[in-house]
């Protein structure tokens, strides 16, 4: 295992890190079993990050068991999330807190993340609340190691809100399809610049990039002639990014756990040589080109006056394309769909006013393109899933 230096406490972090939202199961329920053989094989790989969350589940549960049991907590770093939206007052900062360390069966968190700060309004209720002066008693308690913030939304967000605080790390999504969605390469650079770990979650783009390929980029990744599985190929792509402190893989196999062990053994950063990252551009050629719409995500149309989050909601609506419905979906709701009026990003709030076209340099019919991706993204029976899961996040 390689690992990269967190600069700001001088910790080793294993490059390959293990995200804890995939666990094995047996039909619905997990694997406790298997998990547990999963979790120590990748500590006696070399993982020592473990990325949960208080709403994955059983998650933090499992993963503290199997820590406390194994007598191995101190091998690792912990890295979970608080859910801000279940937050409405001071004392649930401290109740959910509480509940993770119960969970988890320790007394400190070594990475902890407010969960989907996907908006700088967010940040700003969280401030209201007092959130600044509960991250100041947790540290000095040594409650918490390390504060960051897990992001979802727009590049000029993520900016805003890097610039906003003294933070201490950051996670972003990140991939060869994503290089300019949501936080995007500038985001990467911008808080690598800052002195802070930057995690990367969705590598594979959920396991997309590793399996079920359009046949053309499948051809085109025969064609390279490497010798490389997709997976590989993703996964050298991200960590030839210096920039890029610790990649998450929600790893759900032996087989999994096994084959990115093998390749987090020799990736580092600028190994890739040039005809390799030549090589690769026919790959993102052939998905891009069953994409709908061609959107580069250069935000140049933001921002939108009704708040649309125009290149997230093309960007969601050419997964489900290229990639499938499924993943498109699942990005639209995780990354557009809206949590809270005030902060509804929903395509269908597009109102035809024709701003974004002219500032658009690919000269896109926006407008008209957003009421395609509207009829996709939310047909009536989405809409029911959106109010729900709008209340539930609220």
């Amino acid at each position: 295992m390689k690992y990269r230096v967190d600069e700001k406490s001088g910790a080793e972090l294993s490059q390959l890190g293990f995200g804890c939202m995939r666990y094995p199961r047996s039909g619905a329920v997990v694997d406790r079993a298997a998990t547990e053989r999963m979790i120590l094989a990748a500590i006696e790989g070399g993982i020592n990050y473990f990325d949960t969350a208080y709403i994955y589940g059983s998650s933090e549960e499992i993963l503290g068991d199997i820590l406390y049991k194994n007598g191995v907590r101190d091998k690792v770093y912990i890295a979970t999330k608080l859910p801000h939206m279940k937050c409405k007052a001071y004392a649930d900062f401290d109740r959910i807190f509480s509940e993770q360390l119960t969970r988890l069966k320790t007394d400190h968190i070594d990475y902890y993340l407010i969960h989907n700060l996907s908006d700088p309004k967010f940040w700003l209720r969280l401030k209201d609340l007092g959130i600044g002066r509960w991250i100041a008693e947790k540290k000095s308690q040594g409650a918490i190691s390390r504060i960051g913030f897990s992001f979802h939304g727009t590049q000029e967000g993520f900016l805003e809100i890097l610039e906003d605080y003294a933070w201490e790390f950051c996670q972003i999504q990140y991939n060869y399809m994503n290089e300019n969605y949501q936080a995007g390469k500038l985001g990467l650079e911008r808080a690598h610049a800052k002195g802070i770990p930057v995690i990367i979650m969705e590598p594979l783009l959920g396991g997309k990039l590793a399996n079920n390929l359009p046949r053309e980029a499948a051809d085109a990744l025969k064609n390279a002639g490497k010798g490389m599985s997709p997976a590989e190929w993703a996964l050298r792509w991200v960590w030839n990014h210096h920039e890029a402190t610790v990649v998450l893989s929600g790893m759900s196999a032996g087989a999994q756990l096994e084959e990115n062990l093998r390749i987090a053994e020799t990736a580092e950063a600028d190994m890739l040589t040039d005809s390799e990252l030549a090589a690769m551009e026919p790959i993102r050629a052939a998905i891009e080109k069953s994409y709908k719409v061609h959107c580069t995500g250069c935000n140049y149309c933001m921002p939108c006056p009704k708040r649309v989050n125009i290149p997230g909601v093309f960007t969601a609506y050419n997964i489900s394309h290229a990639i499938s419905y499924i993943a498109g979906i699942t990005n639209y709701l995780t990354s557009i769909a809206p949590l809270k009026s005030d902060y509804n990003f929903s395509v269908r709030n597009c109102v035809s006013c024709g701003q974004c076209v002219q500032k658009c340099p690919q000269h896109i019919d926006i407008p008209g393109e957003l009421k395609n991706a509207a009829k996709r993204m939310e047909p009536f029976w989405m809409r029911p899933i959106i109010k729900i899961a709008g209340r539930v996040m609220s």
